[in-house]
């Protein structure tokens, strides 16, 4: 005997699909294909801080030393990148609105490296805040992909910010003789990084500090050389809680965290860079820090963690923002 419920069932979903719409392929939206705004705001403490995009670039992995190739595509693979094309890495600043200071901290590369970077002024208004409002911009080191964002077109785009630089980075980049005997291939850099701070220099608001110095509220200089000559780190504080934004102590998440001995060919001295990374690391995995990096996948924050050998990298998890207004 055939099932008469099982016939019910087969004469609806027959009569459902007689009466289904028939959708046009010309009535389906076109594909967006653009991405969200690059921000991203955590809370440290009573410090609202609000990490930008600025884009991407790739890294070819001969610029990476210290590593045999089966083992550099070892640990790629382990993360999943293809370096056929590069490495990717990531170009992030970071804007800590600490109640009494709007700091940015380094300023990606304006319009110096091409169309997949230059996004931090647009990231910046769509986080709510205008070019204008900043009064601190901390750079981590001059090299142009941290430096160049400072400038528009000649002029200054933070126009009411002091610019703050380590007077040991600014006596090498902004040293002309300094740059004359460098290698033909670097002079550009030198060029790009004088021409950034150009305009805060003529209006005399680009500052030399030294270490120890203090420069605003809450906020530290931590010596990080090796990468360039005086670059910097700084440890924003806030009820108890530590934030690291560290600048260029890593550019390759997928082989610097397995292995810190992996140099770059942009370290101006590879071996004191390995030796400041390695501190580094071990500080912040040892005191539970925040840290922000400029290269690390956007938004850049998270946690290292001490592994057997070598470290690894905990991303911040995606959270709503912890507001304390009443």
């Amino acid at each position: 005997m055939r099932n008469p419920l099982r016939r019910t069932l087969l004469a609806f979903a027959l009569a459902c699909a007689s009466v289904a719409p028939q959708v046009n392929a010309a009535d389906v939206p076109a594909q967006q294909q653009t991405q969200v705004p690059g921000y991203y705001r955590m809370m440290l403490g009573n410090m609202e801080v609000t990490a930008l995009y600025d884009g991407y670039t790739k890294l070819k992995t001969k610029l990476f030393h210290n590593i045999s190739e089966p083992d550099m595509q070892k640990l790629l693979a382990r993360m999943f990148v293809d370096s056929s094309s590069g490495i990717q890495t990531a170009v992030n600043a970071f804007l800590v609105n600490t109640g009494t200071h709007l700091i940015l901290v380094d300023s990606g590369t304006a319009q110096c490296f091409g169309p997949t970077m230059g996004a931090i002024q647009g990231n910046l208004r769509a986080a709510g805040y205008q070019p204008e409002q900043i009064d601190t911009v901390l750079l981590t080191h001059l090299h142009p992909d941290h430096a160049c964002g400072i400038n528009d077109q000649g002029k200054a785009a933070f126009p009411n910010a002091t610019v703050y630089v380590a007077k040991a980075e600014a006596d090498y980049w902004l040293n002309k003789e300094v740059a004359l005997k460098a290698p033909k291939e670097a002079q550009p850099m030198f060029k790009l990084s004088q021409e950034a701070v150009a305009p805060y220099e003529a209006q005399g608001r680009l500052k030399l500090y030294a270490p120890g110095d203090k420069l605003a509220p809450g906020v530290e200089v931590v010596a990080t050389p090796g990468h360039t000559p005086g670059h910097s780190a700084y440890l924003f504080s806030s009820e108890g809680q530590n934030l690291l934004l560290w600048g260029d102590i890593v550019h390759s998440h997928s082989l610097q965290f397995a292995q810190p001995e992996v140099s770059l060919e942009f370290d101006v001295d590879s071996k004191q860079a390995i030796a400041t990374r390695l501190k580094v690391f071990a500080d912040a995995a040892q005191k539970q820090l925040w840290v922000g990096g400029a290269h690390l996948p956007f938004p850049g924050l998270g946690h290292v963690r001490a592994e057997t050998v070598g470290y690894a990298w905990v991303p911040i998890e995606y959270a709503p923002v912890a507001s304390k207004k009443p």
